[in-house]
């Protein structure tokens, strides 16, 4: 198998800026061992100066900024530290919810173990609106506008009104799987029936920033990935 490159993943280039559309299982950043792939190694062999402007989780696809020079990392930091650039995501949640424009604003506080906690008294402020995209037999697509960039915030946010991303079994997630939806549904006999996914539903749909060089807006959206589109699908036709 061929090693992936940055350049099947771009979606948009400018002068400053790379947009990619980043896989899931994939780090952003570097491990402490410096071992594996990962989206800064890759933008480093396309571009040596290159710098990642913000984070994903290792499971979360979709849209990325990496700057091309350092003043272009220095503009998207300052954006990014005055909450200017817009980030919207799309997620698959468990159950069934009507969140015309839900507003969550609970702060929260990072464990030794990986994972976050609500924290009302000692938490960051983390602030997320939630809007209902489309609603399916047990399960809702949800857009998701994070006004803070905390660590898992979007995730914890869902699970904390009762709407955890479908398989983020991390935050009471459940795998999905098609025949609790198909009345029909048969397996192939000595097969075990596998998720229609097989990491949390989470997908970062689009990216919205000034352009240092004046002018329009810079808008670009990143498709949804084989495994979130294939999700979908299975969802809407299964109603």
């Amino acid at each position: 198998m061929s090693k992936l490159t940055l350049e099947e993943l771009i979606v948009q280039e400018t002068d400053d800026f790379i947009f990619i559309n980043k896989p899931p299982l994939i780090s952003t950043l570097d491990d402490r061992a410096g071992t594996g792939t990962s989206i800064l190694r890759m933008a480093k062999e396309y571009c040596p100066e290159a710098q990642v402007c913000h984070r994903l989780d290792k499971e979360t696809s979709g849209i990325l900024l990496i700057s091309k020079h350092n003043e272009a990392y220095k503009f998207a930091a300052i954006r990014f530290e005055h909450r200017e650039i817009k980030k919207i995501y799309h997620a698959v949640t468990d159950g069934i919810h009507d969140f015309n424009v839900m507003h969550v604003n609970l702060p929260i506080t990072p464990l030794p173990n990986g994972i976050v906690k609500i924290d009302r008294q000692g938490g960051k402020p983390a602030e997320t609106f939630f809007r209902t995209l489309e609603v399916y037999k047990y399960h809702t697509l949800v857009e998701c506008m994070p006004v803070t960039g905390r660590m898992h915030q979007i995730r914890v946010h869902l699970a904390t009104i009762g709407a955890s991303i479908t398989a983020d079994t991390q935050y009471g997630g459940k795998l999905p799987y098609l025949s609790r939806l198909k009345k029909k549904f048969n397996l192939k006999k000595d097969t075990e029936e596998q998720p229609m996914i097989k990491r949390f539903a989470l997908h970062a749909r689009r990216l919205e920033l000034e352009n240092p060089n004046g002018g329009e807006m810079l808008r670009v959206e990143a498709p949804y990935l084989k495994d979130m589109e294939v999700l979908i699908k299975l969802l809407g036709k299964n109603k």
